[in-house]
């Protein structure tokens, strides 16, 4: 199991970079739709779509929504238009407000989404910012270093809350969303992220008045990460699912990968627009 999940991991990383480096960002920026729609077919099913059209018609809405966002973008430059942008990130910056609230207040919480329809629109709220977002990012003249710094910071605090959390973790996060997640894990993941902004900016020769604001950045968008991937556990539970699906061997889901993303892009981005991208 552990040779498929590594070969898996593996796999996508190289998918992933060709496709961030080598596609123009309007190429990337469709790829990723297409992602996001597959997301889409999976949050149907934890929502509790059962019939596989509900869950298509469910995916149409979702990619109808992305169209209409893609109006927005600014021909032929490829850049997407950040007065457009910025109000529905700030949108999105405050739906993961009360997502914080909702996982806080798991299980009781569920009387307020564990209905179908409501489910479905926190879907919507979740995976529409994520492209919009990352069609941001990967528009600006460092546009893929943009994206692969905010998936680096993902990654580091994933991994460094788990090494973490297993050696020093005592005192649980959310018990009743998850229950191996401790508060010493999370610490551990944000040291991590601290670490790696630390030698990234010493290597980019960032002066301190330009390193103090994006390490704030970057530990906000850690800790984003760490409630994207507490909210999708969350769903999870609920419906009672180990994983989102199954398409990725020894990994499950799309969407069990993608979760901690969901937030941080989402979050960074939203900062880096409001200081004006000066990375």
């Amino acid at each position: 199991m552990l040779r498929l999940r590594v070969a898996t991991a593996v796999v996508l990383a190289l998918v992933f970079l060709s496709a961030l480096f080598l596609l123009p960002p309007l190429g990337f920026s469709a790829l990723m739709a297409i992602v996001v729609a597959y997301g889409a077919w999976e949050w149907g099913a934890l929502a509790g779509l059962r019939r596989a059209t509900a869950r298509a018609a469910y995916v149409i809405a979702l990619l109808a929504l992305l169209v209409w966002l893609f109006s927005g973008w600014e021909l032929p430059s490829s850049g997407l238009n950040k007065e457009v942008a910025l109000p529905l990130l700030l949108v999105a910056g405050a739906w993961w407000a009360v997502a914080l609230l909702w996982v806080q207040g798991y299980p009781s919480s569920a009387v307020l989404w564990g209905n179908v329809v409501v489910c479905l629109g926190v879907g919507i709220l979740v995976l529409a910012p994520v492209w919009l977002a990352i069609s941001v990012l990967v528009g600006e003249p460092q546009g893929p270093w943009l994206v692969l710094t905010v998936v680096l910071i993902v990654a580091l605090a994933d991994i460094g809350a788990y090494f973490t959390g297993r050696a020093f973790g005592r005192h649980q996060l959310a018990p009743a969303v998850s229950p191996g997640k401790t508060w010493e894990g999370v610490l551990g993941g944000i040291v991590s992220v601290a670490v790696f902004i630390a030698v990234l900016g010493i290597w980019g020769e960032l002066d301190v008045q330009a390193w103090l604001p994006w390490t704030g950045v970057a530990l906000v968008t850690a800790l984003a990460s760490v409630l994207g991937d507490l909210l999708e556990s969350m769903l999870k539970r609920h419906r009672g699912v180990k994983d989102s699906g199954t398409i990725l061997p020894g990994h499950g889901g799309l969407l069990d990968r993608l979760d901690s993303l969901t937030a941080a892009l989402p979050v960074f981005t939203l900062f880096y627009l409001m200081l004006d991208h000066r990375l």
